[in-house]
Protein backbone atom coordinates (compact mmCIF):
# COMPACT_ATOMS: atom_id res chain seq x y z
CA UNK A 1 0.00 0.00 0.00
CA UNK A 2 1.27 3.69 -1.09
CA UNK A 3 0.95 5.65 2.34
CA UNK A 4 0.38 9.36 3.09
CA UNK A 5 2.82 9.61 6.03
CA UNK A 6 5.75 7.92 7.41
CA UNK A 7 5.53 7.39 11.45
CA UNK A 8 8.50 5.57 12.71
CA UNK A 9 8.01 4.03 16.19
CA UNK A 10 5.20 1.90 17.69
CA UNK A 11 5.23 2.76 21.30
CA UNK A 12 2.40 4.67 22.63
CA UNK A 13 2.65 8.00 21.21
CA UNK A 14 3.30 6.75 18.20
CA UNK A 15 0.22 3.58 17.81
CA UNK A 16 -1.88 7.06 18.98
CA UNK A 17 -1.11 9.16 15.73
CA UNK A 18 -1.20 6.04 13.56
CA UNK A 19 -4.42 5.36 15.13
CA UNK A 20 -5.87 9.32 14.21
CA UNK A 21 -4.88 9.47 11.11
CA UNK A 22 -6.18 6.16 9.59
CA UNK A 23 -9.81 7.43 11.22
CA UNK A 24 -8.89 10.73 9.63
CA UNK A 25 -9.19 8.58 6.08
CA UNK A 26 -4.58 8.77 5.92
CA UNK A 27 -3.18 5.76 4.62
CA UNK A 28 -0.15 5.49 6.99
CA UNK A 29 3.41 3.24 7.11
CA UNK A 30 3.98 2.27 10.66
CA UNK A 31 7.25 1.33 11.18
CA UNK A 32 8.44 -0.31 14.34
CA UNK A 33 11.92 -2.22 14.83
CA UNK A 34 10.83 -4.65 17.35
CA UNK A 35 9.68 -7.74 15.71
CA UNK A 36 12.27 -7.36 12.45
CA UNK A 37 14.91 -8.30 14.76
CA UNK A 38 16.06 -5.33 16.87
CA UNK A 39 14.51 -4.55 20.07
CA UNK A 40 15.55 -2.36 23.02
CA UNK A 41 17.00 -2.88 26.22
CA UNK A 42 13.89 -2.05 28.56
CA UNK A 43 11.18 -4.10 25.89
CA UNK A 44 10.39 -7.77 26.52
CA UNK A 45 7.75 -8.50 23.32
CA UNK A 46 7.21 -6.98 20.31
CA UNK A 47 3.30 -5.47 20.31
CA UNK A 48 3.20 -2.29 19.48
CA UNK A 49 2.27 0.14 22.56
CA UNK A 50 4.06 -1.95 25.42
CA UNK A 51 4.39 -0.56 28.82
CA UNK A 52 7.23 -1.00 30.68
CA UNK A 53 7.93 1.28 33.15
CA UNK A 54 4.48 0.98 35.32
CA UNK A 55 1.12 -0.36 34.46
CA UNK A 56 -0.34 3.31 35.78
CA UNK A 57 -2.18 5.96 34.10
CA UNK A 58 -1.87 7.67 37.31
CA UNK A 59 -5.31 10.06 38.17
CA UNK A 60 -8.38 9.03 36.32
CA UNK A 61 -9.83 12.14 38.03
CA UNK A 62 -10.85 14.55 35.68
CA UNK A 63 -12.40 17.50 38.26
CA UNK A 64 -9.17 18.10 40.10
CA UNK A 65 -6.49 16.38 38.34
CA UNK A 66 -4.15 17.52 35.67
CA UNK A 67 -3.44 13.74 34.24
CA UNK A 68 -7.52 13.00 34.75
CA UNK A 69 -8.11 16.05 32.27
CA UNK A 70 -5.72 14.43 30.11
CA UNK A 71 -7.55 11.55 29.85
CA UNK A 72 -10.58 13.07 29.31
CA UNK A 73 -9.71 15.32 26.35
CA UNK A 74 -8.12 11.69 24.47
CA UNK A 75 -11.41 9.97 25.22
CA UNK A 76 -13.12 13.26 23.37
CA UNK A 77 -11.13 13.01 20.48
CA UNK A 78 -11.18 9.44 20.24
CA UNK A 79 -8.04 7.88 21.42
CA UNK A 80 -7.38 4.28 20.75
CA UNK A 81 -4.68 4.52 24.03
CA UNK A 82 -7.64 5.81 26.27
CA UNK A 83 -10.12 3.07 24.47
CA UNK A 84 -7.66 0.04 25.31
CA UNK A 85 -7.04 1.42 28.72
CA UNK A 86 -10.52 1.48 29.43
CA UNK A 87 -10.98 -1.85 28.36
CA UNK A 88 -8.17 -3.46 30.68
CA UNK A 89 -8.02 -1.43 33.41
CA UNK A 90 -7.27 -3.79 36.82
CA UNK A 91 -8.15 -1.72 40.87
CA UNK A 92 -6.02 0.45 41.65
CA UNK A 93 -7.83 3.10 43.69
CA UNK A 94 -8.26 6.52 41.93
CA UNK A 95 -6.05 5.64 39.67
CA UNK A 96 -6.09 4.16 35.98
CA UNK A 97 -3.93 1.25 35.78
CA UNK A 98 -4.17 -1.63 32.88
CA UNK A 99 -3.08 -5.36 32.38
CA UNK A 100 -0.16 -4.43 30.26
CA UNK A 101 -0.17 -7.30 27.83
CA UNK A 102 -3.92 -7.41 27.09
CA UNK A 103 -3.71 -3.52 26.95
CA UNK A 104 -0.82 -3.41 24.24
CA UNK A 105 -2.61 -6.69 22.62
CA UNK A 106 -6.03 -4.60 21.95
CA UNK A 107 -3.57 -1.70 20.32
CA UNK A 108 -2.00 -3.70 18.37
CA UNK A 109 -5.26 -6.18 17.24
CA UNK A 110 -6.83 -2.36 16.37
CA UNK A 111 -4.30 -1.05 14.33
CA UNK A 112 -3.32 -4.33 12.02
CA UNK A 113 -6.91 -5.16 11.25
CA UNK A 114 -7.46 -0.85 10.26
CA UNK A 115 -7.55 -0.57 6.66
CA UNK A 116 -5.45 2.27 6.37
CA UNK A 117 -2.55 1.47 8.39
CA UNK A 118 0.49 -0.32 7.01
CA UNK A 119 2.78 -2.47 10.08
CA UNK A 120 6.25 -2.93 8.44
CA UNK A 121 8.71 -4.65 10.99
CA UNK A 122 11.90 -2.11 10.51
CA UNK A 123 14.58 -0.18 12.08
CA UNK A 124 15.06 3.29 10.13
CA UNK A 125 18.33 4.70 10.88
CA UNK A 126 18.29 7.95 9.25
CA UNK A 127 15.50 10.97 8.88
CA UNK A 128 13.76 10.71 5.71
CA UNK A 129 14.96 13.37 3.40
CA UNK A 130 11.47 14.02 2.14
CA UNK A 131 7.50 13.18 2.70
CA UNK A 132 5.36 13.90 5.90
CA UNK A 133 6.95 12.02 8.89
CA UNK A 134 6.19 11.64 12.80
CA UNK A 135 8.86 10.52 14.55
CA UNK A 136 7.85 8.60 17.99
CA UNK A 137 10.97 6.83 18.56
CA UNK A 138 10.60 7.44 22.72
CA UNK A 139 13.22 7.19 25.00
CA UNK A 140 15.65 4.38 23.74
CA UNK A 141 15.93 5.59 19.79
CA UNK A 142 18.41 3.62 18.06
CA UNK A 143 21.70 4.61 17.74
CA UNK A 144 22.10 5.00 13.79
CA UNK A 145 18.31 7.35 14.09
CA UNK A 146 19.73 9.37 16.79
CA UNK A 147 22.69 10.14 15.20
CA UNK A 148 20.71 11.22 12.18
CA UNK A 149 18.40 13.38 14.64
CA UNK A 150 21.72 14.92 16.01
CA UNK A 151 22.88 15.71 12.59
CA UNK A 152 19.29 17.45 11.72
CA UNK A 153 19.42 19.24 14.69
CA UNK A 154 22.71 20.28 15.27
CA UNK A 155 22.01 19.80 18.82
CA UNK A 156 23.36 17.01 21.22
CA UNK A 157 20.35 15.28 22.94
CA UNK A 158 19.68 15.38 26.55
CA UNK A 159 19.59 11.99 28.15
CA UNK A 160 18.54 10.67 31.65
CA UNK A 161 18.08 7.03 33.03
CA UNK A 162 15.00 5.31 33.78
CA UNK A 163 14.44 2.56 36.38
CA UNK A 164 12.29 -0.18 36.56
CA UNK A 165 10.45 -1.65 39.35
CA UNK A 166 10.26 -4.89 40.22
CA UNK A 167 6.82 -7.56 40.24
CA UNK A 168 5.67 -9.74 42.87
CA UNK A 169 3.77 -12.84 42.43
CA UNK A 170 0.69 -12.40 44.52
CA UNK A 171 1.08 -16.14 45.71
CA UNK A 172 4.25 -15.54 46.95
CA UNK A 173 3.29 -12.93 49.66
CA UNK A 174 2.69 -13.60 53.26
CA UNK A 175 -0.93 -11.75 53.92
CA UNK A 176 -0.54 -12.64 57.74
CA UNK A 177 1.87 -10.01 57.66
CA UNK A 178 0.56 -7.52 54.84
CA UNK A 179 -2.65 -6.22 54.58
CA UNK A 180 -5.28 -4.74 51.74
CA UNK A 181 -5.59 -0.97 51.92
CA UNK A 182 -5.22 2.17 49.46
CA UNK A 183 -4.33 5.42 51.54
CA UNK A 184 -6.85 7.24 53.50
CA UNK A 185 -9.49 4.03 52.13
CA UNK A 186 -9.84 6.29 49.42
CA UNK A 187 -12.27 4.32 47.08
CA UNK A 188 -11.54 4.65 43.10
CA UNK A 189 -13.29 4.48 39.73
CA UNK A 190 -13.16 0.63 40.12
CA UNK A 191 -11.89 -1.35 43.46
CA UNK A 192 -13.09 -1.16 46.97
CA UNK A 193 -10.84 1.31 48.39
CA UNK A 194 -8.22 -1.59 49.78
CA UNK A 195 -6.16 -1.96 46.26
CA UNK A 196 -2.91 -1.95 47.72
CA UNK A 197 -0.99 -4.55 48.92
CA UNK A 198 1.06 -2.87 52.31
CA UNK A 199 4.05 -4.76 53.95
CA UNK A 200 4.93 -2.68 57.27
CA UNK A 201 8.03 -1.53 58.57
CA UNK A 202 8.74 -0.53 62.07
CA UNK A 203 11.55 1.89 62.71
CA UNK A 204 14.63 -0.92 63.06
CA UNK A 205 13.20 -2.59 60.13
CA UNK A 206 13.55 0.78 57.99
CA UNK A 207 16.64 1.88 58.74
CA UNK A 208 18.12 -1.55 58.14
CA UNK A 209 16.38 -1.31 54.84
CA UNK A 210 17.70 2.29 53.67
CA UNK A 211 21.05 1.20 54.99
CA UNK A 212 21.00 -2.03 52.50
CA UNK A 213 20.17 0.19 49.67
CA UNK A 214 23.12 2.58 50.16
CA UNK A 215 24.98 -0.49 50.79
CA UNK A 216 23.81 -2.94 48.08
CA UNK A 217 25.59 -3.75 44.62
CA UNK A 218 24.72 -1.22 41.94
CA UNK A 219 24.69 -1.92 38.41
CA UNK A 220 28.39 -0.67 36.23
CA UNK A 221 27.45 2.02 34.01
CA UNK A 222 28.24 1.72 30.31
CA UNK A 223 31.06 4.52 29.10
CA UNK A 224 28.29 6.38 27.02
CA UNK A 225 26.05 6.55 30.25
CA UNK A 226 28.45 7.61 32.89
CA UNK A 227 27.65 11.25 33.24
CA UNK A 228 23.71 11.15 32.51
CA UNK A 229 21.17 12.36 34.72
CA UNK A 230 18.27 10.87 36.37
CA UNK A 231 15.05 12.07 35.65
CA UNK A 232 13.29 12.68 39.47
CA UNK A 233 10.14 11.25 38.91
CA UNK A 234 11.49 7.90 38.46
CA UNK A 235 14.25 8.16 40.50
CA UNK A 236 15.92 5.06 42.11
CA UNK A 237 15.09 4.25 45.35
CA UNK A 238 18.41 3.65 46.68
CA UNK A 239 19.69 7.06 45.13
CA UNK A 240 16.55 8.66 47.27
CA UNK A 241 17.98 6.87 50.34
CA UNK A 242 21.62 8.67 49.70
CA UNK A 243 19.35 11.97 49.89
CA UNK A 244 18.99 11.45 53.87
CA UNK A 245 17.54 8.60 56.39
CA UNK A 246 14.10 9.96 56.26
CA UNK A 247 14.07 10.76 52.57
CA UNK A 248 12.01 7.68 51.74
CA UNK A 249 9.58 7.88 54.80
CA UNK A 250 8.37 10.96 52.79
CA UNK A 251 8.14 9.44 49.86
CA UNK A 252 7.62 6.35 47.98
CA UNK A 253 7.79 4.54 52.03
CA UNK A 254 5.41 7.07 53.79
CA UNK A 255 2.88 5.09 56.17
CA UNK A 256 0.55 7.83 56.82
CA UNK A 257 -2.98 6.80 56.28
CA UNK A 258 -2.61 2.99 55.82
CA UNK A 259 -4.03 2.04 59.59
CA UNK A 260 -2.60 -1.56 60.14
CA UNK A 261 -5.54 -3.53 61.22
CA UNK A 262 -2.90 -5.67 63.13
CA UNK A 263 -2.21 -2.69 65.41
CA UNK A 264 -4.60 0.46 64.73
CA UNK A 265 -1.74 2.76 63.71
CA UNK A 266 0.28 3.77 60.84
CA UNK A 267 3.52 1.90 60.05
CA UNK A 268 6.60 3.79 61.37
CA UNK A 269 7.31 3.30 56.84
CA UNK A 270 5.86 0.95 54.49
CA UNK A 271 6.21 -0.82 51.25
CA UNK A 272 3.19 -0.85 48.82
CA UNK A 273 2.42 -3.41 45.81
CA UNK A 274 0.08 -2.17 43.44
CA UNK A 275 -1.47 -4.99 41.04
CA UNK A 276 -0.29 -5.44 37.61
CA UNK A 277 -2.35 -7.38 35.63
CA UNK A 278 -6.23 -8.08 34.99
CA UNK A 279 -6.09 -11.87 36.78
CA UNK A 280 -4.24 -10.36 40.44
CA UNK A 281 -1.62 -12.81 40.41
CA UNK A 282 1.49 -9.86 39.79
CA UNK A 283 1.99 -6.85 41.98
CA UNK A 284 4.27 -4.53 41.24
CA UNK A 285 6.69 -2.60 43.81
CA UNK A 286 5.74 0.90 44.00
CA UNK A 287 7.77 3.79 43.62
CA UNK A 288 10.64 0.52 44.17
CA UNK A 289 12.53 1.49 40.56
CA UNK A 290 15.94 0.65 41.31
CA UNK A 291 19.79 0.09 39.37
CA UNK A 292 20.59 -2.77 42.10
CA UNK A 293 21.95 -5.45 40.69
CA UNK A 294 19.38 -8.46 40.49
CA UNK A 295 21.19 -10.96 43.29
CA UNK A 296 21.07 -7.92 45.59
CA UNK A 297 17.93 -7.50 45.12
CA UNK A 298 16.18 -10.59 45.86
CA UNK A 299 18.60 -10.60 48.96
CA UNK A 300 17.36 -7.18 50.35
CA UNK A 301 13.97 -7.00 48.92
CA UNK A 302 13.10 -10.25 50.86
CA UNK A 303 14.20 -8.31 54.23
CA UNK A 304 11.08 -6.29 53.96
CA UNK A 305 7.91 -8.36 55.84
CA UNK A 306 5.81 -9.80 54.20
CA UNK A 307 8.00 -10.69 51.70
CA UNK A 308 10.44 -12.88 53.13
CA UNK A 309 8.98 -15.40 50.35
CA UNK A 310 8.56 -13.20 47.64
CA UNK A 311 9.09 -14.57 44.11
CA UNK A 312 9.60 -12.05 41.54
CA UNK A 313 8.03 -12.07 38.04
CA UNK A 314 10.37 -9.21 37.02
CA UNK A 315 13.41 -7.59 38.95
CA UNK A 316 14.49 -3.71 38.49
CA UNK A 317 16.46 -2.40 35.64
CA UNK A 318 17.60 1.13 34.20
CA UNK A 319 17.97 2.30 30.43
CA UNK A 320 18.41 5.52 29.43
CA UNK A 321 15.85 7.85 28.12
CA UNK A 322 16.79 10.79 25.37
CA UNK A 323 14.81 13.81 24.36
CA UNK A 324 15.34 16.45 21.99
CA UNK A 325 15.38 20.18 23.10
CA UNK A 326 12.43 20.97 21.90
CA UNK A 327 11.41 24.50 23.07
CA UNK A 328 14.08 25.43 20.72
CA UNK A 329 13.57 22.67 18.04
CA UNK A 330 10.36 22.92 17.04
CA UNK A 331 7.29 25.17 15.99
CA UNK A 332 3.95 25.14 17.56
CA UNK A 333 2.83 21.83 14.97
CA UNK A 334 5.75 19.70 16.28
CA UNK A 335 7.47 20.18 13.13
CA UNK A 336 11.35 20.59 13.08
CA UNK A 337 12.38 23.97 12.56
CA UNK A 338 15.10 22.45 10.20
CA UNK A 339 13.30 20.36 8.07
CA UNK A 340 9.63 20.74 8.30
CA UNK A 341 7.92 17.94 6.55
CA UNK A 342 9.86 15.68 10.29
CA UNK A 343 7.28 15.77 13.60
CA UNK A 344 8.48 14.49 16.18
CA UNK A 345 5.84 12.95 19.21
CA UNK A 346 6.19 11.25 22.45
CA UNK A 347 8.83 11.48 24.93
CA UNK A 348 11.35 12.26 22.66
CA UNK A 349 9.85 15.61 22.61
CA UNK A 350 10.99 15.77 26.54
CA UNK A 351 7.00 14.89 28.00
CA UNK A 352 7.21 12.45 30.62
CA UNK A 353 4.84 9.92 31.32
CA UNK A 354 2.37 7.42 29.02
CA UNK A 355 -1.04 9.39 28.64
CA UNK A 356 1.58 12.38 28.28
CA UNK A 357 3.29 10.96 25.10
CA UNK A 358 0.49 9.50 23.22
CA UNK A 359 -0.82 12.75 23.72
CA UNK A 360 1.29 14.14 22.20
CA UNK A 361 1.08 11.43 19.44
CA UNK A 362 -2.67 12.14 19.12
CA UNK A 363 -2.18 16.17 18.30
CA UNK A 364 1.28 15.50 15.79
CA UNK A 365 -1.34 13.14 14.01
CA UNK A 366 -4.44 16.00 13.76
CA UNK A 367 -1.75 18.62 12.91
CA UNK A 368 -0.63 16.21 10.09
CA UNK A 369 -4.46 14.93 9.05
CA UNK A 370 -4.74 18.90 8.38
CA UNK A 371 -1.79 19.59 6.38
CA UNK A 372 -2.55 16.46 4.38
CA UNK A 373 -6.10 18.01 3.90
CA UNK A 374 -4.39 21.47 2.73
CA UNK A 375 -5.15 23.00 6.42
CA UNK A 376 -3.81 24.90 8.95
CA UNK A 377 -5.27 23.36 12.73
CA UNK A 378 -4.51 25.93 15.49
CA UNK A 379 -2.56 24.53 18.41
CA UNK A 380 -5.32 23.18 21.38
CA UNK A 381 -6.13 25.93 23.83
CA UNK A 382 -3.41 26.56 26.27
CA UNK A 383 -6.40 26.40 28.61
CA UNK A 384 -6.87 22.54 27.86
CA UNK A 385 -4.26 20.08 29.29
CA UNK A 386 -3.43 18.80 25.64
CA UNK A 387 -2.83 22.77 25.07
CA UNK A 388 -0.64 23.35 28.22
CA UNK A 389 1.78 19.96 27.47
CA UNK A 390 1.90 21.13 23.95
CA UNK A 391 2.84 24.95 24.88
CA UNK A 392 5.50 23.46 27.31
CA UNK A 393 7.08 21.28 25.01
CA UNK A 394 6.93 23.99 22.13
CA UNK A 395 8.34 27.31 23.86
CA UNK A 396 6.83 27.24 27.85
CA UNK A 397 10.29 25.56 28.81
CA UNK A 398 12.95 26.78 29.39
CA UNK A 399 15.40 25.31 26.24
CA UNK A 400 18.54 25.90 28.28
CA UNK A 401 17.39 24.07 31.20
CA UNK A 402 14.58 21.52 29.56
CA UNK A 403 13.50 18.17 31.26
CA UNK A 404 10.62 15.91 31.03
CA UNK A 405 7.51 16.88 32.71
CA UNK A 406 4.18 15.30 33.46
CA UNK A 407 1.25 16.97 32.89
CA UNK A 408 0.26 19.58 36.20
CA UNK A 409 -1.96 22.98 36.46
CA UNK A 410 1.52 24.70 36.75
CA UNK A 411 1.66 24.43 33.11
CA UNK A 412 -2.06 25.88 32.33
CA UNK A 413 -2.56 30.00 32.24
CA UNK A 414 -3.32 31.17 35.85
CA UNK A 415 -7.15 31.70 36.99
CA UNK A 416 -8.39 35.16 37.97
CA UNK A 417 -7.23 35.95 41.00
CA UNK A 418 -10.76 36.17 42.71
CA UNK A 419 -11.06 32.29 42.36
CA UNK A 420 -10.60 30.67 45.81
CA UNK A 421 -7.60 28.20 46.44
CA UNK A 422 -10.09 25.52 47.12
CA UNK A 423 -11.84 25.72 43.94
CA UNK A 424 -8.83 26.33 41.79
CA UNK A 425 -8.72 22.85 40.33
CA UNK A 426 -12.35 22.43 39.61
CA UNK A 427 -11.64 25.90 37.65
CA UNK A 428 -9.14 24.29 35.81
CA UNK A 429 -11.01 21.68 34.68
CA UNK A 430 -13.82 23.47 34.31
CA UNK A 431 -12.42 26.03 31.72
CA UNK A 432 -10.55 23.35 29.92
CA UNK A 433 -13.62 21.83 29.36
CA UNK A 434 -15.29 24.51 27.91
CA UNK A 435 -11.73 25.92 25.50
CA UNK A 436 -11.69 21.73 24.33
CA UNK A 437 -15.48 22.00 23.14
CA UNK A 438 -14.64 24.91 21.09
CA UNK A 439 -11.87 23.73 19.40
CA UNK A 440 -13.50 20.73 18.81
CA UNK A 441 -15.67 22.46 16.60
CA UNK A 442 -13.03 24.18 15.37
CA UNK A 443 -11.40 21.12 14.38
CA UNK A 444 -14.38 19.58 12.65
CA UNK A 445 -14.35 23.21 10.80
CA UNK A 446 -10.58 22.53 8.85
CA UNK A 447 -11.35 18.78 8.44
CA UNK A 448 -14.90 19.34 6.59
Amino acid sequence: MSYDIHIIGGGLAGSEAAWQLAEAGCRVRLSEMRGGGDTTPAHQGDTLAEMVCSNSFRSDDGDSNAVGLLHREMRALGSIIMREADATKVPAGSALAVDRDLFSGGVTKALAEHPNVTIVRERIDTLPAEGLTIVATGPLTAAGLASSIGTATGKDALAFFDAIAPIVYRDSIDMDVAWMASRWDKVGPIGDGKDYINCPMDKDQYHAFVQGLIDGEKTDFKDWEKDTPYFEGCMPIEVMAERGVETLRFGPMKGVGLDNPRTGRWPYAVVQLRQDNALGTLWNMVGFQTKLKHGAQVELFRTIPGLEKAEFARLGGLHRNSFIRSPELLDQQLRLKSAPHIRFAGQITGCEGYVESAAIGLVAARFAAAELAGRTLPPPPPETALGALLGHITGGADAASYQPMNVNFGLFPPLAEDVRKKDRKLGYTQRAGAKLAEWIRLAEGVAA
